[in-house]
């Protein structure tokens, strides 16, 4: 039986722990011998993603310090799965008694008790919950790692959008350096301050907000994905969908196209120096599962967070009859701005498998 814990062909990250549990953590196995990786780089991309940072995100604090257990030797990886843990240290398992018997709503408390026969970890969602997001920034960071330094690909995910707020402008390389300058990680400053009110105004009506978030990858060489199952955009599409909370994912001009002429919507071919490009990338750089060579544009949906203050009606599985639940315990009001390192991360781990499929990285550095 497929456990779900894993994802990858020849470049596999295998995720384990839960929430509460006494750590959380990531095997990669399928790196290339050679590659330099330390903690302090795996570190640094889990900085930007951890809680307690703001008054916008949760206010849990977890120092999410990495330590690298095996496959990397005098700073280099060795060939052998690279295994990474993290411990928990800051659970306040107390804020979860409620849930034993009360469902909470758009969790996955129901379907994972039937699932599992109630023997699931409840306490924050224990395999649901988004702190596993930190094994996917784990083994992205050296998927990411390996695709700069091998073919010079670079992923930047940024917040494009927070409720009915949306970026006034498309992103362009000089908001790169702006995308971490606020807790936002939007590029447009003007915006992301209008968004951070509108998280605070959702919080301090114990309410939540969703988003959207853009992901741009560029140097993507030609002919990366396979055709019909193993194409690049479903196994992107199943990269994001491993994130709690996400609701939807899309490339190019996704479902503004579906309103478009095919006229409109088709994306001409030039020559650019010696280069085949097209001069409008309507496809998000994928065309019949394959990179064209164009950026990889992409956008990923997230719901509210669905842990509130408010009460909610639900039900309870002991007494089989409908109640009342409060949600305890310190949510994120909007997850949105913790998710770009996310979205970075699996996106780099998804392309990296295709290169090494495809044979653009070569085994050994």
């Amino acid at each position: 039986m497929l456990s779900g814990s894993s994802i990858g062909h020849r470049l596999v990250l295998t995720s384990f722990g839960e929430s509460h549990g006494r750590s959380i953590g990531a095997v990669l196995d399928g790196c290339p011998a050679g590659l330099e990786i330390d903690e302090k780089y795996i570190q640094e991309m889990l900085d930007q993603r951890k809680p307690g940072q703001s008054v916008i995100s949760t206010q849990r604090r977890e120092g999410d310090v990495v330590e690298i257990i095996s496959g990397v030797f005098r700073g280099q990886t060795t060939g052998a799965p690279i295994t990474m843990l993290i411990c928990n240290s800051d659970q306040r398992s107390r804020d979860y008694d409620d849930l034993r018997t009360k469902l909470r709503p758009g969790h996955s408390d129901y379907p994972a008790l039937i699932k599992y026969n109630q023997h699931n970890d409840y306490r924050g969602g224990g395999r649901f919950s988004g702190r596993l997001t930190a094994t996917h920034v784990m083994g992205g960071a050296i998927a990411r790692k390996l695709l700069k330094t091998t073919l010079g690909i670079e992923t930047n995910s940024y917040t494009v959008q927070i409720g009915k707020v949306r970026m006034e402008r498309g992103f362009n390389e000089k908001m790169v350096g702006s995308i971490y300058k606020n807790e936002i990680r939007c590029p447009e400053t003007r915006t992301a301050k209008i968004m951070r009110e509108k998280i605070l105004d959702a919080k301090r009506r114990g309410d939540s907000l969703g988003g959207i978030i853009e992901s741009v990858t560029t140097n993507v060489p030609v002919g990366l994905g396979e055709p019909i199952f193993n194409s690049l955009e479903s196994d992107l599409s199943g990269a994001m969908f491993s994130i709690p909370s996400v609701k939807g994912v899309e490339f190019g001009s996704g479902f503004e196209g579906s309103k478009l002429f095919g006229s409109e919507n088709n994306d001409p071919y030039t020559i650019k120096g010696e280069k085949i490009v097209t001069k409008t990338n309507n496809s998000g750089g994928i065309l019949g599962g394959i990179s064209n060579g164009m950026p990889i544009t992409m956008r990923v949906a997230f719901k509210p967070a669905s842990s509130i203050a408010q009460r909610q009606s639900t039900v309870s599985i002991k007494t089989k009859k409908e109640t009342v639940l409060q949600v305890k315990g310190r949510h994120d009001p909007c997850v949105v701005p913790r998710a770009p390192p996310v979205v970075d991360s699996l996106v780099a781990l998804t392309i990296a498998d295709h290169a090494l499929l495809a044979g653009a990285i070569r085994p050994v550095l």
